[in-house]
Parts: structure tokens; sequence; C-alpha cells
């Protein structure tokens, strides 16, 4: 059984870095509710700007930030010249991930949902539910293992994800594994991943993520994404806010 991973220091690392992060969901979610034409790239320049003022460091890539059809391009990158205006009625997708600026401090990285409008479409919410009762899943499974003192692979909590998508006709829109290991220089870390050629056991005290999601070509996409980890005690420590409901941005 893995007994390697984080010391004391890097998970209190972890969990300074997670608070931050929720801290900066929040002030995207008022900037883009009292910008109501700012762009995706803009927020872009707005997390970054954040992740300064708060002395966090992140790795090449920079968030990822949709609005309306680009919510459906899992690894999507705004650019100057690529980058769509907020509107009303659209759907919005914020994946932020950072870390302490400090030597071993390991990384956070959390995915959020919002709508402009006055009202979330049923279908959108629909999907939306969807995904976040196929993230629970993940998370009531490795809890019962862990009951039992059996830590899972990767491989079983996607399939446990995987078939809840499956039995709501779904599966084919998932496009990437459930989650992956955080890591220290970058967002993915090595070790177990979450997906179904993760035929480790996850290692008790690293970081993962869990975040299903749903991708409908040309329509939209959601998202959900937690961190976690396993104690000492095989006990579940989920380090993260956990969205039950899309933010509504009323205007």
């Amino acid at each position: 059984m893995k007994r390697i991973g984080w010391n004391k220091q890097a998970i209190i690392d972890h969990k300074k870095a997670t608070g931050l992060l929720g801290i900066i969901k929040d002030e995207t979610f008022n900037y883009l509710k009292n910008n109501p034409q700012v762009t995706e790239f803009k927020i872009q320049e707005f997390v970054l700007s954040r992740f300064k003022n708060y002395n966090l460091k992140t790795d090449a890539l920079r968030p990822i930030i949709g609005f309306r059809q680009n919510t459906v391009l899992v690894h999507y990158f705004a650019s100057p010249n690529k980058s769509k205006k907020l509107q009303p009625n659209s759907l919005i997708l914020v994946d932020i991930w950072a870390r302490l600026n400090k030597k071993g401090a390991p990384f956070a990285d959390i995915t959020w949902m919002g709508y402009s409008g006055n009202k979330i479409p049923e279908n959108i919410e629909k999907i939306f539910s969807t995904v976040v009762r196929s993230r629970n899943k993940a998370l009531n499974y490795i809890k019962a293992r862990l009951k039992k003192k059996i830590i899972p692979t990767g491989e079983e909590i996607d399939v446990i994800t995987r078939n809840y998508l499956k039995n709501h006709g779904l599966e084919k829109y998932f496009l990437h594994g459930t989650g992956h290991p955080l890591g220290l220089s970058n967002v993915h870390g090595r070790g177990a991943y979450l997906n179904l050629r993760g035929r480790s056991q996850l290692s008790r005290l690293v970081g993962y993520t869990i975040e299903p999601g749903i991708y409908l070509k040309n329509k939209f996409g959601v998202r959900s994404e937690i961190d976690f980890f396993i104690d000492e005690n095989f006990k579940l420590n989920i380090t993260t806010p956990i969205q039950n409901k899309i933010i509504l941005i009323k205007k």
C-alpha cells in the first residue's frame, strides 16, 4: 500500500491555496457581474492579477475561461485575438489553478460554472445536475472503500463516474478522465490518474482532483472540479468548496 505523500507543511500550503482560489473565484464572478461586456481574455488577465495579489504561482498554462459555446472546449485558452465577449444568457466556465509561491507548495485546482441572465435554461441545469451527481457518486465510492480500509485505484473511481454518465446516455460527451494528482511544479502531478488507465491505488497524503464534465458539441459544456486527499487514517478530506448550483449573475 502506497504511503508516500506530501508532508504536513505541504498539506497546510495546499489548503491555503484552495482557500485563496475560493476567494479569487468569488472575486471573478463579482467582476463578471460588474463588467457585463468583458471578454474571456480580460477575465484571464483578471485572474492572473489576483494570483499575483495573493502571491500565488501557476504553471505555463493560462486559466481556462469560457463563455457560451467555448465551454465545450475542454482545454480552451482565450487570447487577445480569440476571445468571446460576455453577453446576456451566457454560460460561464471558470477553471483556475495555482499554488503558494514557495518551494514545496502543491497546486490547488477548481472549476466553477456560472450563468449571466435572469434564468438558467432547463437543459443546462439538467446537465449540470447530472455532472454533480456523477461527482458525488465518485466521492461516495471512495468513502465506502475507505471505510473498509481499502484505497481504490484511479480506474475504479473513473468507472463509477463513467458508468453513471453512461446510464444517462452521456458517456460519449465525457471527454477526459475523472481526475488527476496535483503536482508541485505543475498542476498535473505524478502518480495514479483517475482514468481508465489508472491501475494503481491512490496514494495517501497526496492531493487529487475529481472533475467530471459533459461537453455537448456546438452547444455548451459543464464541469465541476474539487480537490481531496486521503489521510493516514483512511479519511477522505475534501479541501475545496463544492458547487451544487450554477452561480446566477442576474442583469
